[in-house]
């Protein structure tokens, strides 16, 4: 399935967004733009494909659902340093790409600290939370408190076991239902996500989080072939191909 409707007007899709239908709002997280530059400060070089690949996909997404807000869940950039100029520019033609189609709302994310430096002759405010139908959207290094709210920051996934070859990796929506918090995956081509099949209470950093009964949370795979239903993740475990 491309989409899963997980409250009434609320959708999670296999694109790695929500959408709020009612208000025309989606949301992404987590693009970490920079971060093949921030490899090669260290001695790694690869092509710069994340920010191509983010350009591909909200170019795809902001057609198909024609959203009057976007939302950037926080961490735009990688690097927590001041940006240099290429950085900079990264972050801000991104930004002229949502705003071209769409009002662009970035919300504070733990890397962001000169993401209001880069922005601010754009017109655009950077915010520590953004709600909307009813719902807190916020980065998730920080607990807000109010509920039911959407964060990124864990870069969720788990691994399913297979017997043809060492399994797969699949990044995944988590969903603690009952407490009210909805975990989105990153936006980033170059994150693989935090393998949490072990579903220990501990591996999360979110203290939203940390206050839920993880275990009991719903699972949504991404994959080639569609949104995935991977039950809960007490039992990603147990998941095999």
């Amino acid at each position: 399935m491309d989409s899963k409707e997980i409250e009434p007007g609320v959708r999670i899709t296999n694109d790695r967004c929500v959408v709020f239908d009612r208000e025309k709002v989606l949301v992404i997280g987590d693009l970490h733009l920079g971060y093949e530059r921030a490899l090669e400060d260290e001695g790694m070089y690869l092509p710069r494909l994340n920010t191509e690949s983010i350009r591909e996909l909200l170019n795809r997404i902001l057609e198909k659902y024609e959203p009057r807000t976007v939302v950037l869940l926080g961490d735009i950039k990688h690097d927590f340093r001041r940006a240099k100029f290429e950085g900079k520019e990264e972050v801000r033609n991104i930004v002229r790409l949502i705003a071209d189609a769409a009002e662009p709302v970035i919300v504070k994310g733990n890397h962001d600290n000169y993401v209001q430096n880069i922005v601010a002759d754009m017109g655009i405010d950077v915010v520590d939370y953004y709600d909307v139908g009813g719902y807190r959207l916020e980065h998730g290094h920080v607990d807000s408190g109010v509920r039911p709210v959407v964060i990124g920051h864990e870069h969720p996934s788990v691994r399913i076991s297979g017997s043809m070859c060492g399994g797969i990796k699949m990044q995944c929506f988590m969903y603690a239902r009952k407490e009210g918090v909805l975990v989105i995956p990153p936006f980033s081509f170059l994150s693989s996500g935090t393998d949490f099949s072990s579903g220990l209470q501990e591996d999360f950093m979110s203290p939203a989080c940390r206050s839920c009964d993880m275990a009991s949370a719903e699972l949504y795979g991404i994959s080639d072939l569609g949104l995935m239903e991977l039950g809960e993740l007490g039992g990603a475990s147990e998941l095999y191909i």
